[in-house]
């Protein structure tokens, strides 16, 4: 049976469920076992690591096991000092919230699952320990080793048991992701290309932040050997390269044929390009053998510009080379996932070596004001909510809080956190349904650990095969943790109803005030984001418009590219079309491959022969400076000047490739901030 019948039937869901329930059992027998105070403790934690991949159950317990040491050692060093000063202690634990939480808005990977935990473990260690300081490390030694042992249980079971493969799922992903970039390329290529597919394209973005999530897990895989994290990055290059590329073909097409000036020969070859795009998975030798011939091609139909070359020449110089770079990143796409799949050191292309050549980290856009509002969120959540609990006198209050911060912690990275904390709400509500029935009616008549796991699997089974899916798993990882009540993972059996109210009250008050206070803080906070992510590209441009050195395309292609992804969500939740600000933002980023083109170009050249080209990137970066989010200025009719006027010296220069980057370069440029203008003047 293949998987995709197995994920029919539910069997991969019902698998993890189940591992995900002996993980969360050997947790709390071993906690009952060496007699540990609050075993629920473990078994939330099994819980809380379980995932379907073993590298990411992995790397996740790993992040967890430093979090939980960072956040323990905090709570250690706080509490003493300020036990009897509530108010300063309160400004402590929000201080270092906010601060875990503002690194790990900046870091924006897997690995900022460390800060946030270390962040809000000392919430749940600190303000527990108000009314006893004296037993600060003792609590926080405990927690540690509770938290440890169920994060050892889950990384045992789920990464050595029938464990889930982050490498072939990561592999099953790229070839989705390279079908459907060829598939978008061809639709670049139309002489009529579709609209609805416009927006479609955009997911690229998205895809390429997907792999670099990905990559993360890859040293932690246990079940099979992983692609090198090398590979994975220098294809985030090749796919990153797609979009821009594409957008430049499709655009030279459409001003060609607005010119009359499309030949057969381009028309013929475009025809060819789709079709090797609809066969490139076939033998690799045939599609480097078809690539090469096609960009032979590209290069017999581009003219030789010169004085007399008027402004189709230039768009036909321009299509035949951003299609030559076009061709030539698909088939390092196809190279490099060729070379994941083979999981061997071995190239299998003689291409392979210089991709991979100076790989390093993906730059990711960081957004320091959105982290310090996120931070801040989380701080003013804790200051506020011990605020109520103190005034109010409420001793469960501390639990309310706790769990306040936690959520504003967790939530923070999220463009709308008010959906996950209201299904986190309802299912706070079901575990508290199941827990007053288990703990008043079932528990009463039974006796021993197999009889608890027994009584516990029915409701535990179901609700971890819903776990598995995304649709379900916001209101199903809640209710699972109700399930971990300490009136049911408890070394004794306790009727207590009225702490058992006292405590349900506090999750569901908790919760109901973490939405309260991501309502306020986030309703104003959205289109600010979508503002300063826009402005952060805008920035970008015109200082980098103004620099004197190499430029570092690659990382400027992988920033804007993340900003595209960042952008997306966000755009979609402010109920507007995304294509309107995300086309400005792709626009923006063929901009600036542009900028460094002129820029790679004016550091070969004397002062005197750059002249025009600083003149036109101080013009570019003047512009950018100006640009408003709310209202797009066009750009001055200046700058057209200028660029003209470059074209026109550059046309005539002696040097026949500084004449063909120049011309390149400038007919982008042109393109990119006068789509509408008319050809040049005097040469069309």
């Amino acid at each position: 049976m293949n998987r995709e019948a197995l994920a029919r039937w539910g069997v991969p869901a019902a698998v993890f469920s189940l591992k995900a329930f002996v993980a969360a059992m050997l947790a709390a027998y071993i906690s009952f076992s060496i007699g540990l105070e609050r075993p629920y403790w473990a078994f939330l934690t099994a819980y809380i690591v379980a995932a379907p991949l073993a590298g990411a159950v992995v790397s996740k317990a790993l992040f967890r096991i430093v979090g939980t040491f960072i956040g323990a050692a905090a709570s250690v060093i706080m509490v003493p000092p300020l036990a009897h000063s509530p108010e300063l202690l309160t400004l402590a634990i929000a201080a270092w919230l906010a601060l875990c939480v503002f690194v790990s808005l900046l870091d924006r990977t897997p690995r900022g699952y460390a800060f946030v935990l270390a962040g809000y473990t000392a919430c749940l260690i600190s303000l527990p320990a108000v009314n006893t300081p004296d037993l600060i490390f003792h609590d926080a030694a405990l927690r540690v080793q509770e938290i440890l042992i169920g994060i050892l249980c889950g990384s045992l079971i789920h990464g050595v048991v029938l464990p889930g493969s982050v490498s072939t799922f990561l592999l099953g992903r790229v070839a989705m992701m390279l079908r459907d970039a060829e598939r978008w390329s061809r639709d670049s290529l139309e002489l009529d290309p579709d609209p609805s597919v416009e927006t479609e394209k955009r997911r690229l973005a998205q895809d390429v932040t997907e792999l670099h999530q990905l990559s993360i897990h890859l040293p932690f895989e246990t079940s099979r050997m992983a692609p090198r994290v090398r590979t994975v990055r220098a294809l985030q290059d090749q796919l990153s390269q797609l979009m821009p590329l594409g957008a430049a073909v499709a655009d030279r097409i459409k001003a060609l044929r607005e010119e009359n000036a499309l030949t057969p020969e381009a028309e013929a070859l475009l025809a060819d390009t789709r079709a090797w795009l609809a066969t490139i998975e076939g033998d690799r030798e045939q599609r480097e053998r078809t690539a090469v011939t096609l960009k032979q091609r590209c290069a017999a139909i581009e003219p030789d510009v010169g004085p007399q070359s008027g402004w189709g020449a230039m768009l036909q110089l321009s299509l035949g080379s951003r299609l030559a770079d076009l061709i030539e990143a698909h088939l390092n796409c196809r190279d490099l996932a060729a070379q994941m799949g083979t999981m061997s050191r071995k190239p299998v292309s003689t291409r392979i070596p210089v991709l991979l050549e100076g790989r390093r980290n993906r730059e990711l856009h960081r957004d320091y004001r959105g982290a310090l509002r996120g931070a801040a969120g989380a701080a003013l959540t804790i200051v506020v909510g011990c605020a109520l609990w103190i005034g109010s006198g409420w001793h469960d209050g501390a639990a309310a809080v706790m769990l306040a911060g936690v959520f504003l912690a967790l939530f923070s990275a999220s463009d709308n956190p008010l959906l996950p904390l209201r299904l986190f709400f309802n299912g706070t509500v079901i575990a508290t349904v199941l827990g007053l029935i288990y703990a008043f009616a079932i528990l009463p008549a039974i006796d021993g650990f197999p009889m608890l796991a027994l009584t516990l699997a029915p409701p535990l089974l179901v609700l971890g095969a819903l776990m598995h899916s995304p649709r379900y798993a916001g209101v199903a990882l809640p209710a699972l943790l109700g399930m971990g009540s300490p009136f049911i993972i408890a070394q004794s059996y306790s009727d207590d109803f009225a702490t058992f109210l006292n405590q349900a009250i506090a999750q569901l008050l908790g919760t109901l005030f973490a939405i309260v206070m991501a309502r306020l803080l986030h309703t104003a906070g959205l289109q600010s984001a979508i503002r300063r992510t826009l402005r952060a590209g805008w920035q970008d441009i015109a200082d980098r418009a103004n620099l004197a050195g190499p430029p570092d395309v690659r990382g400027w292609v992988n920033r804007m590219l993340d900003r595209i992804a960042v952008l997306g969500p966000r755009v979609a939740l402010t109920g507007r079309h995304p294509g309107e600000p995300l086309y400005d933002v792709l626009r923006d980023l063929r901009t600036g491959v542009a900028i460094a083109e002129l820029r790679e170009l004016r550091l070969g050249l004397p002062a005197a022969r750059s002249a025009p080209l600083t003149s036109v990137l101080a013009d570019v970066s003047d512009y950018y400076r100006r640009m408003n989010p709310d209202h797009r200025n066009p750009a001055d009719v200046s700058l057209l000047r200028d660029i003209d006027r470059a074209l026109g010296l550059f046309t005539r220069d002696e040097n026949h490739d500084v004449r063909r980057k120049a011309v390149l370069a400038l007919v982008s440029l042109r393109r990119n901030l006068f789509p509408e203008a008319d050809a040049l003047k005097g040469q069309s």
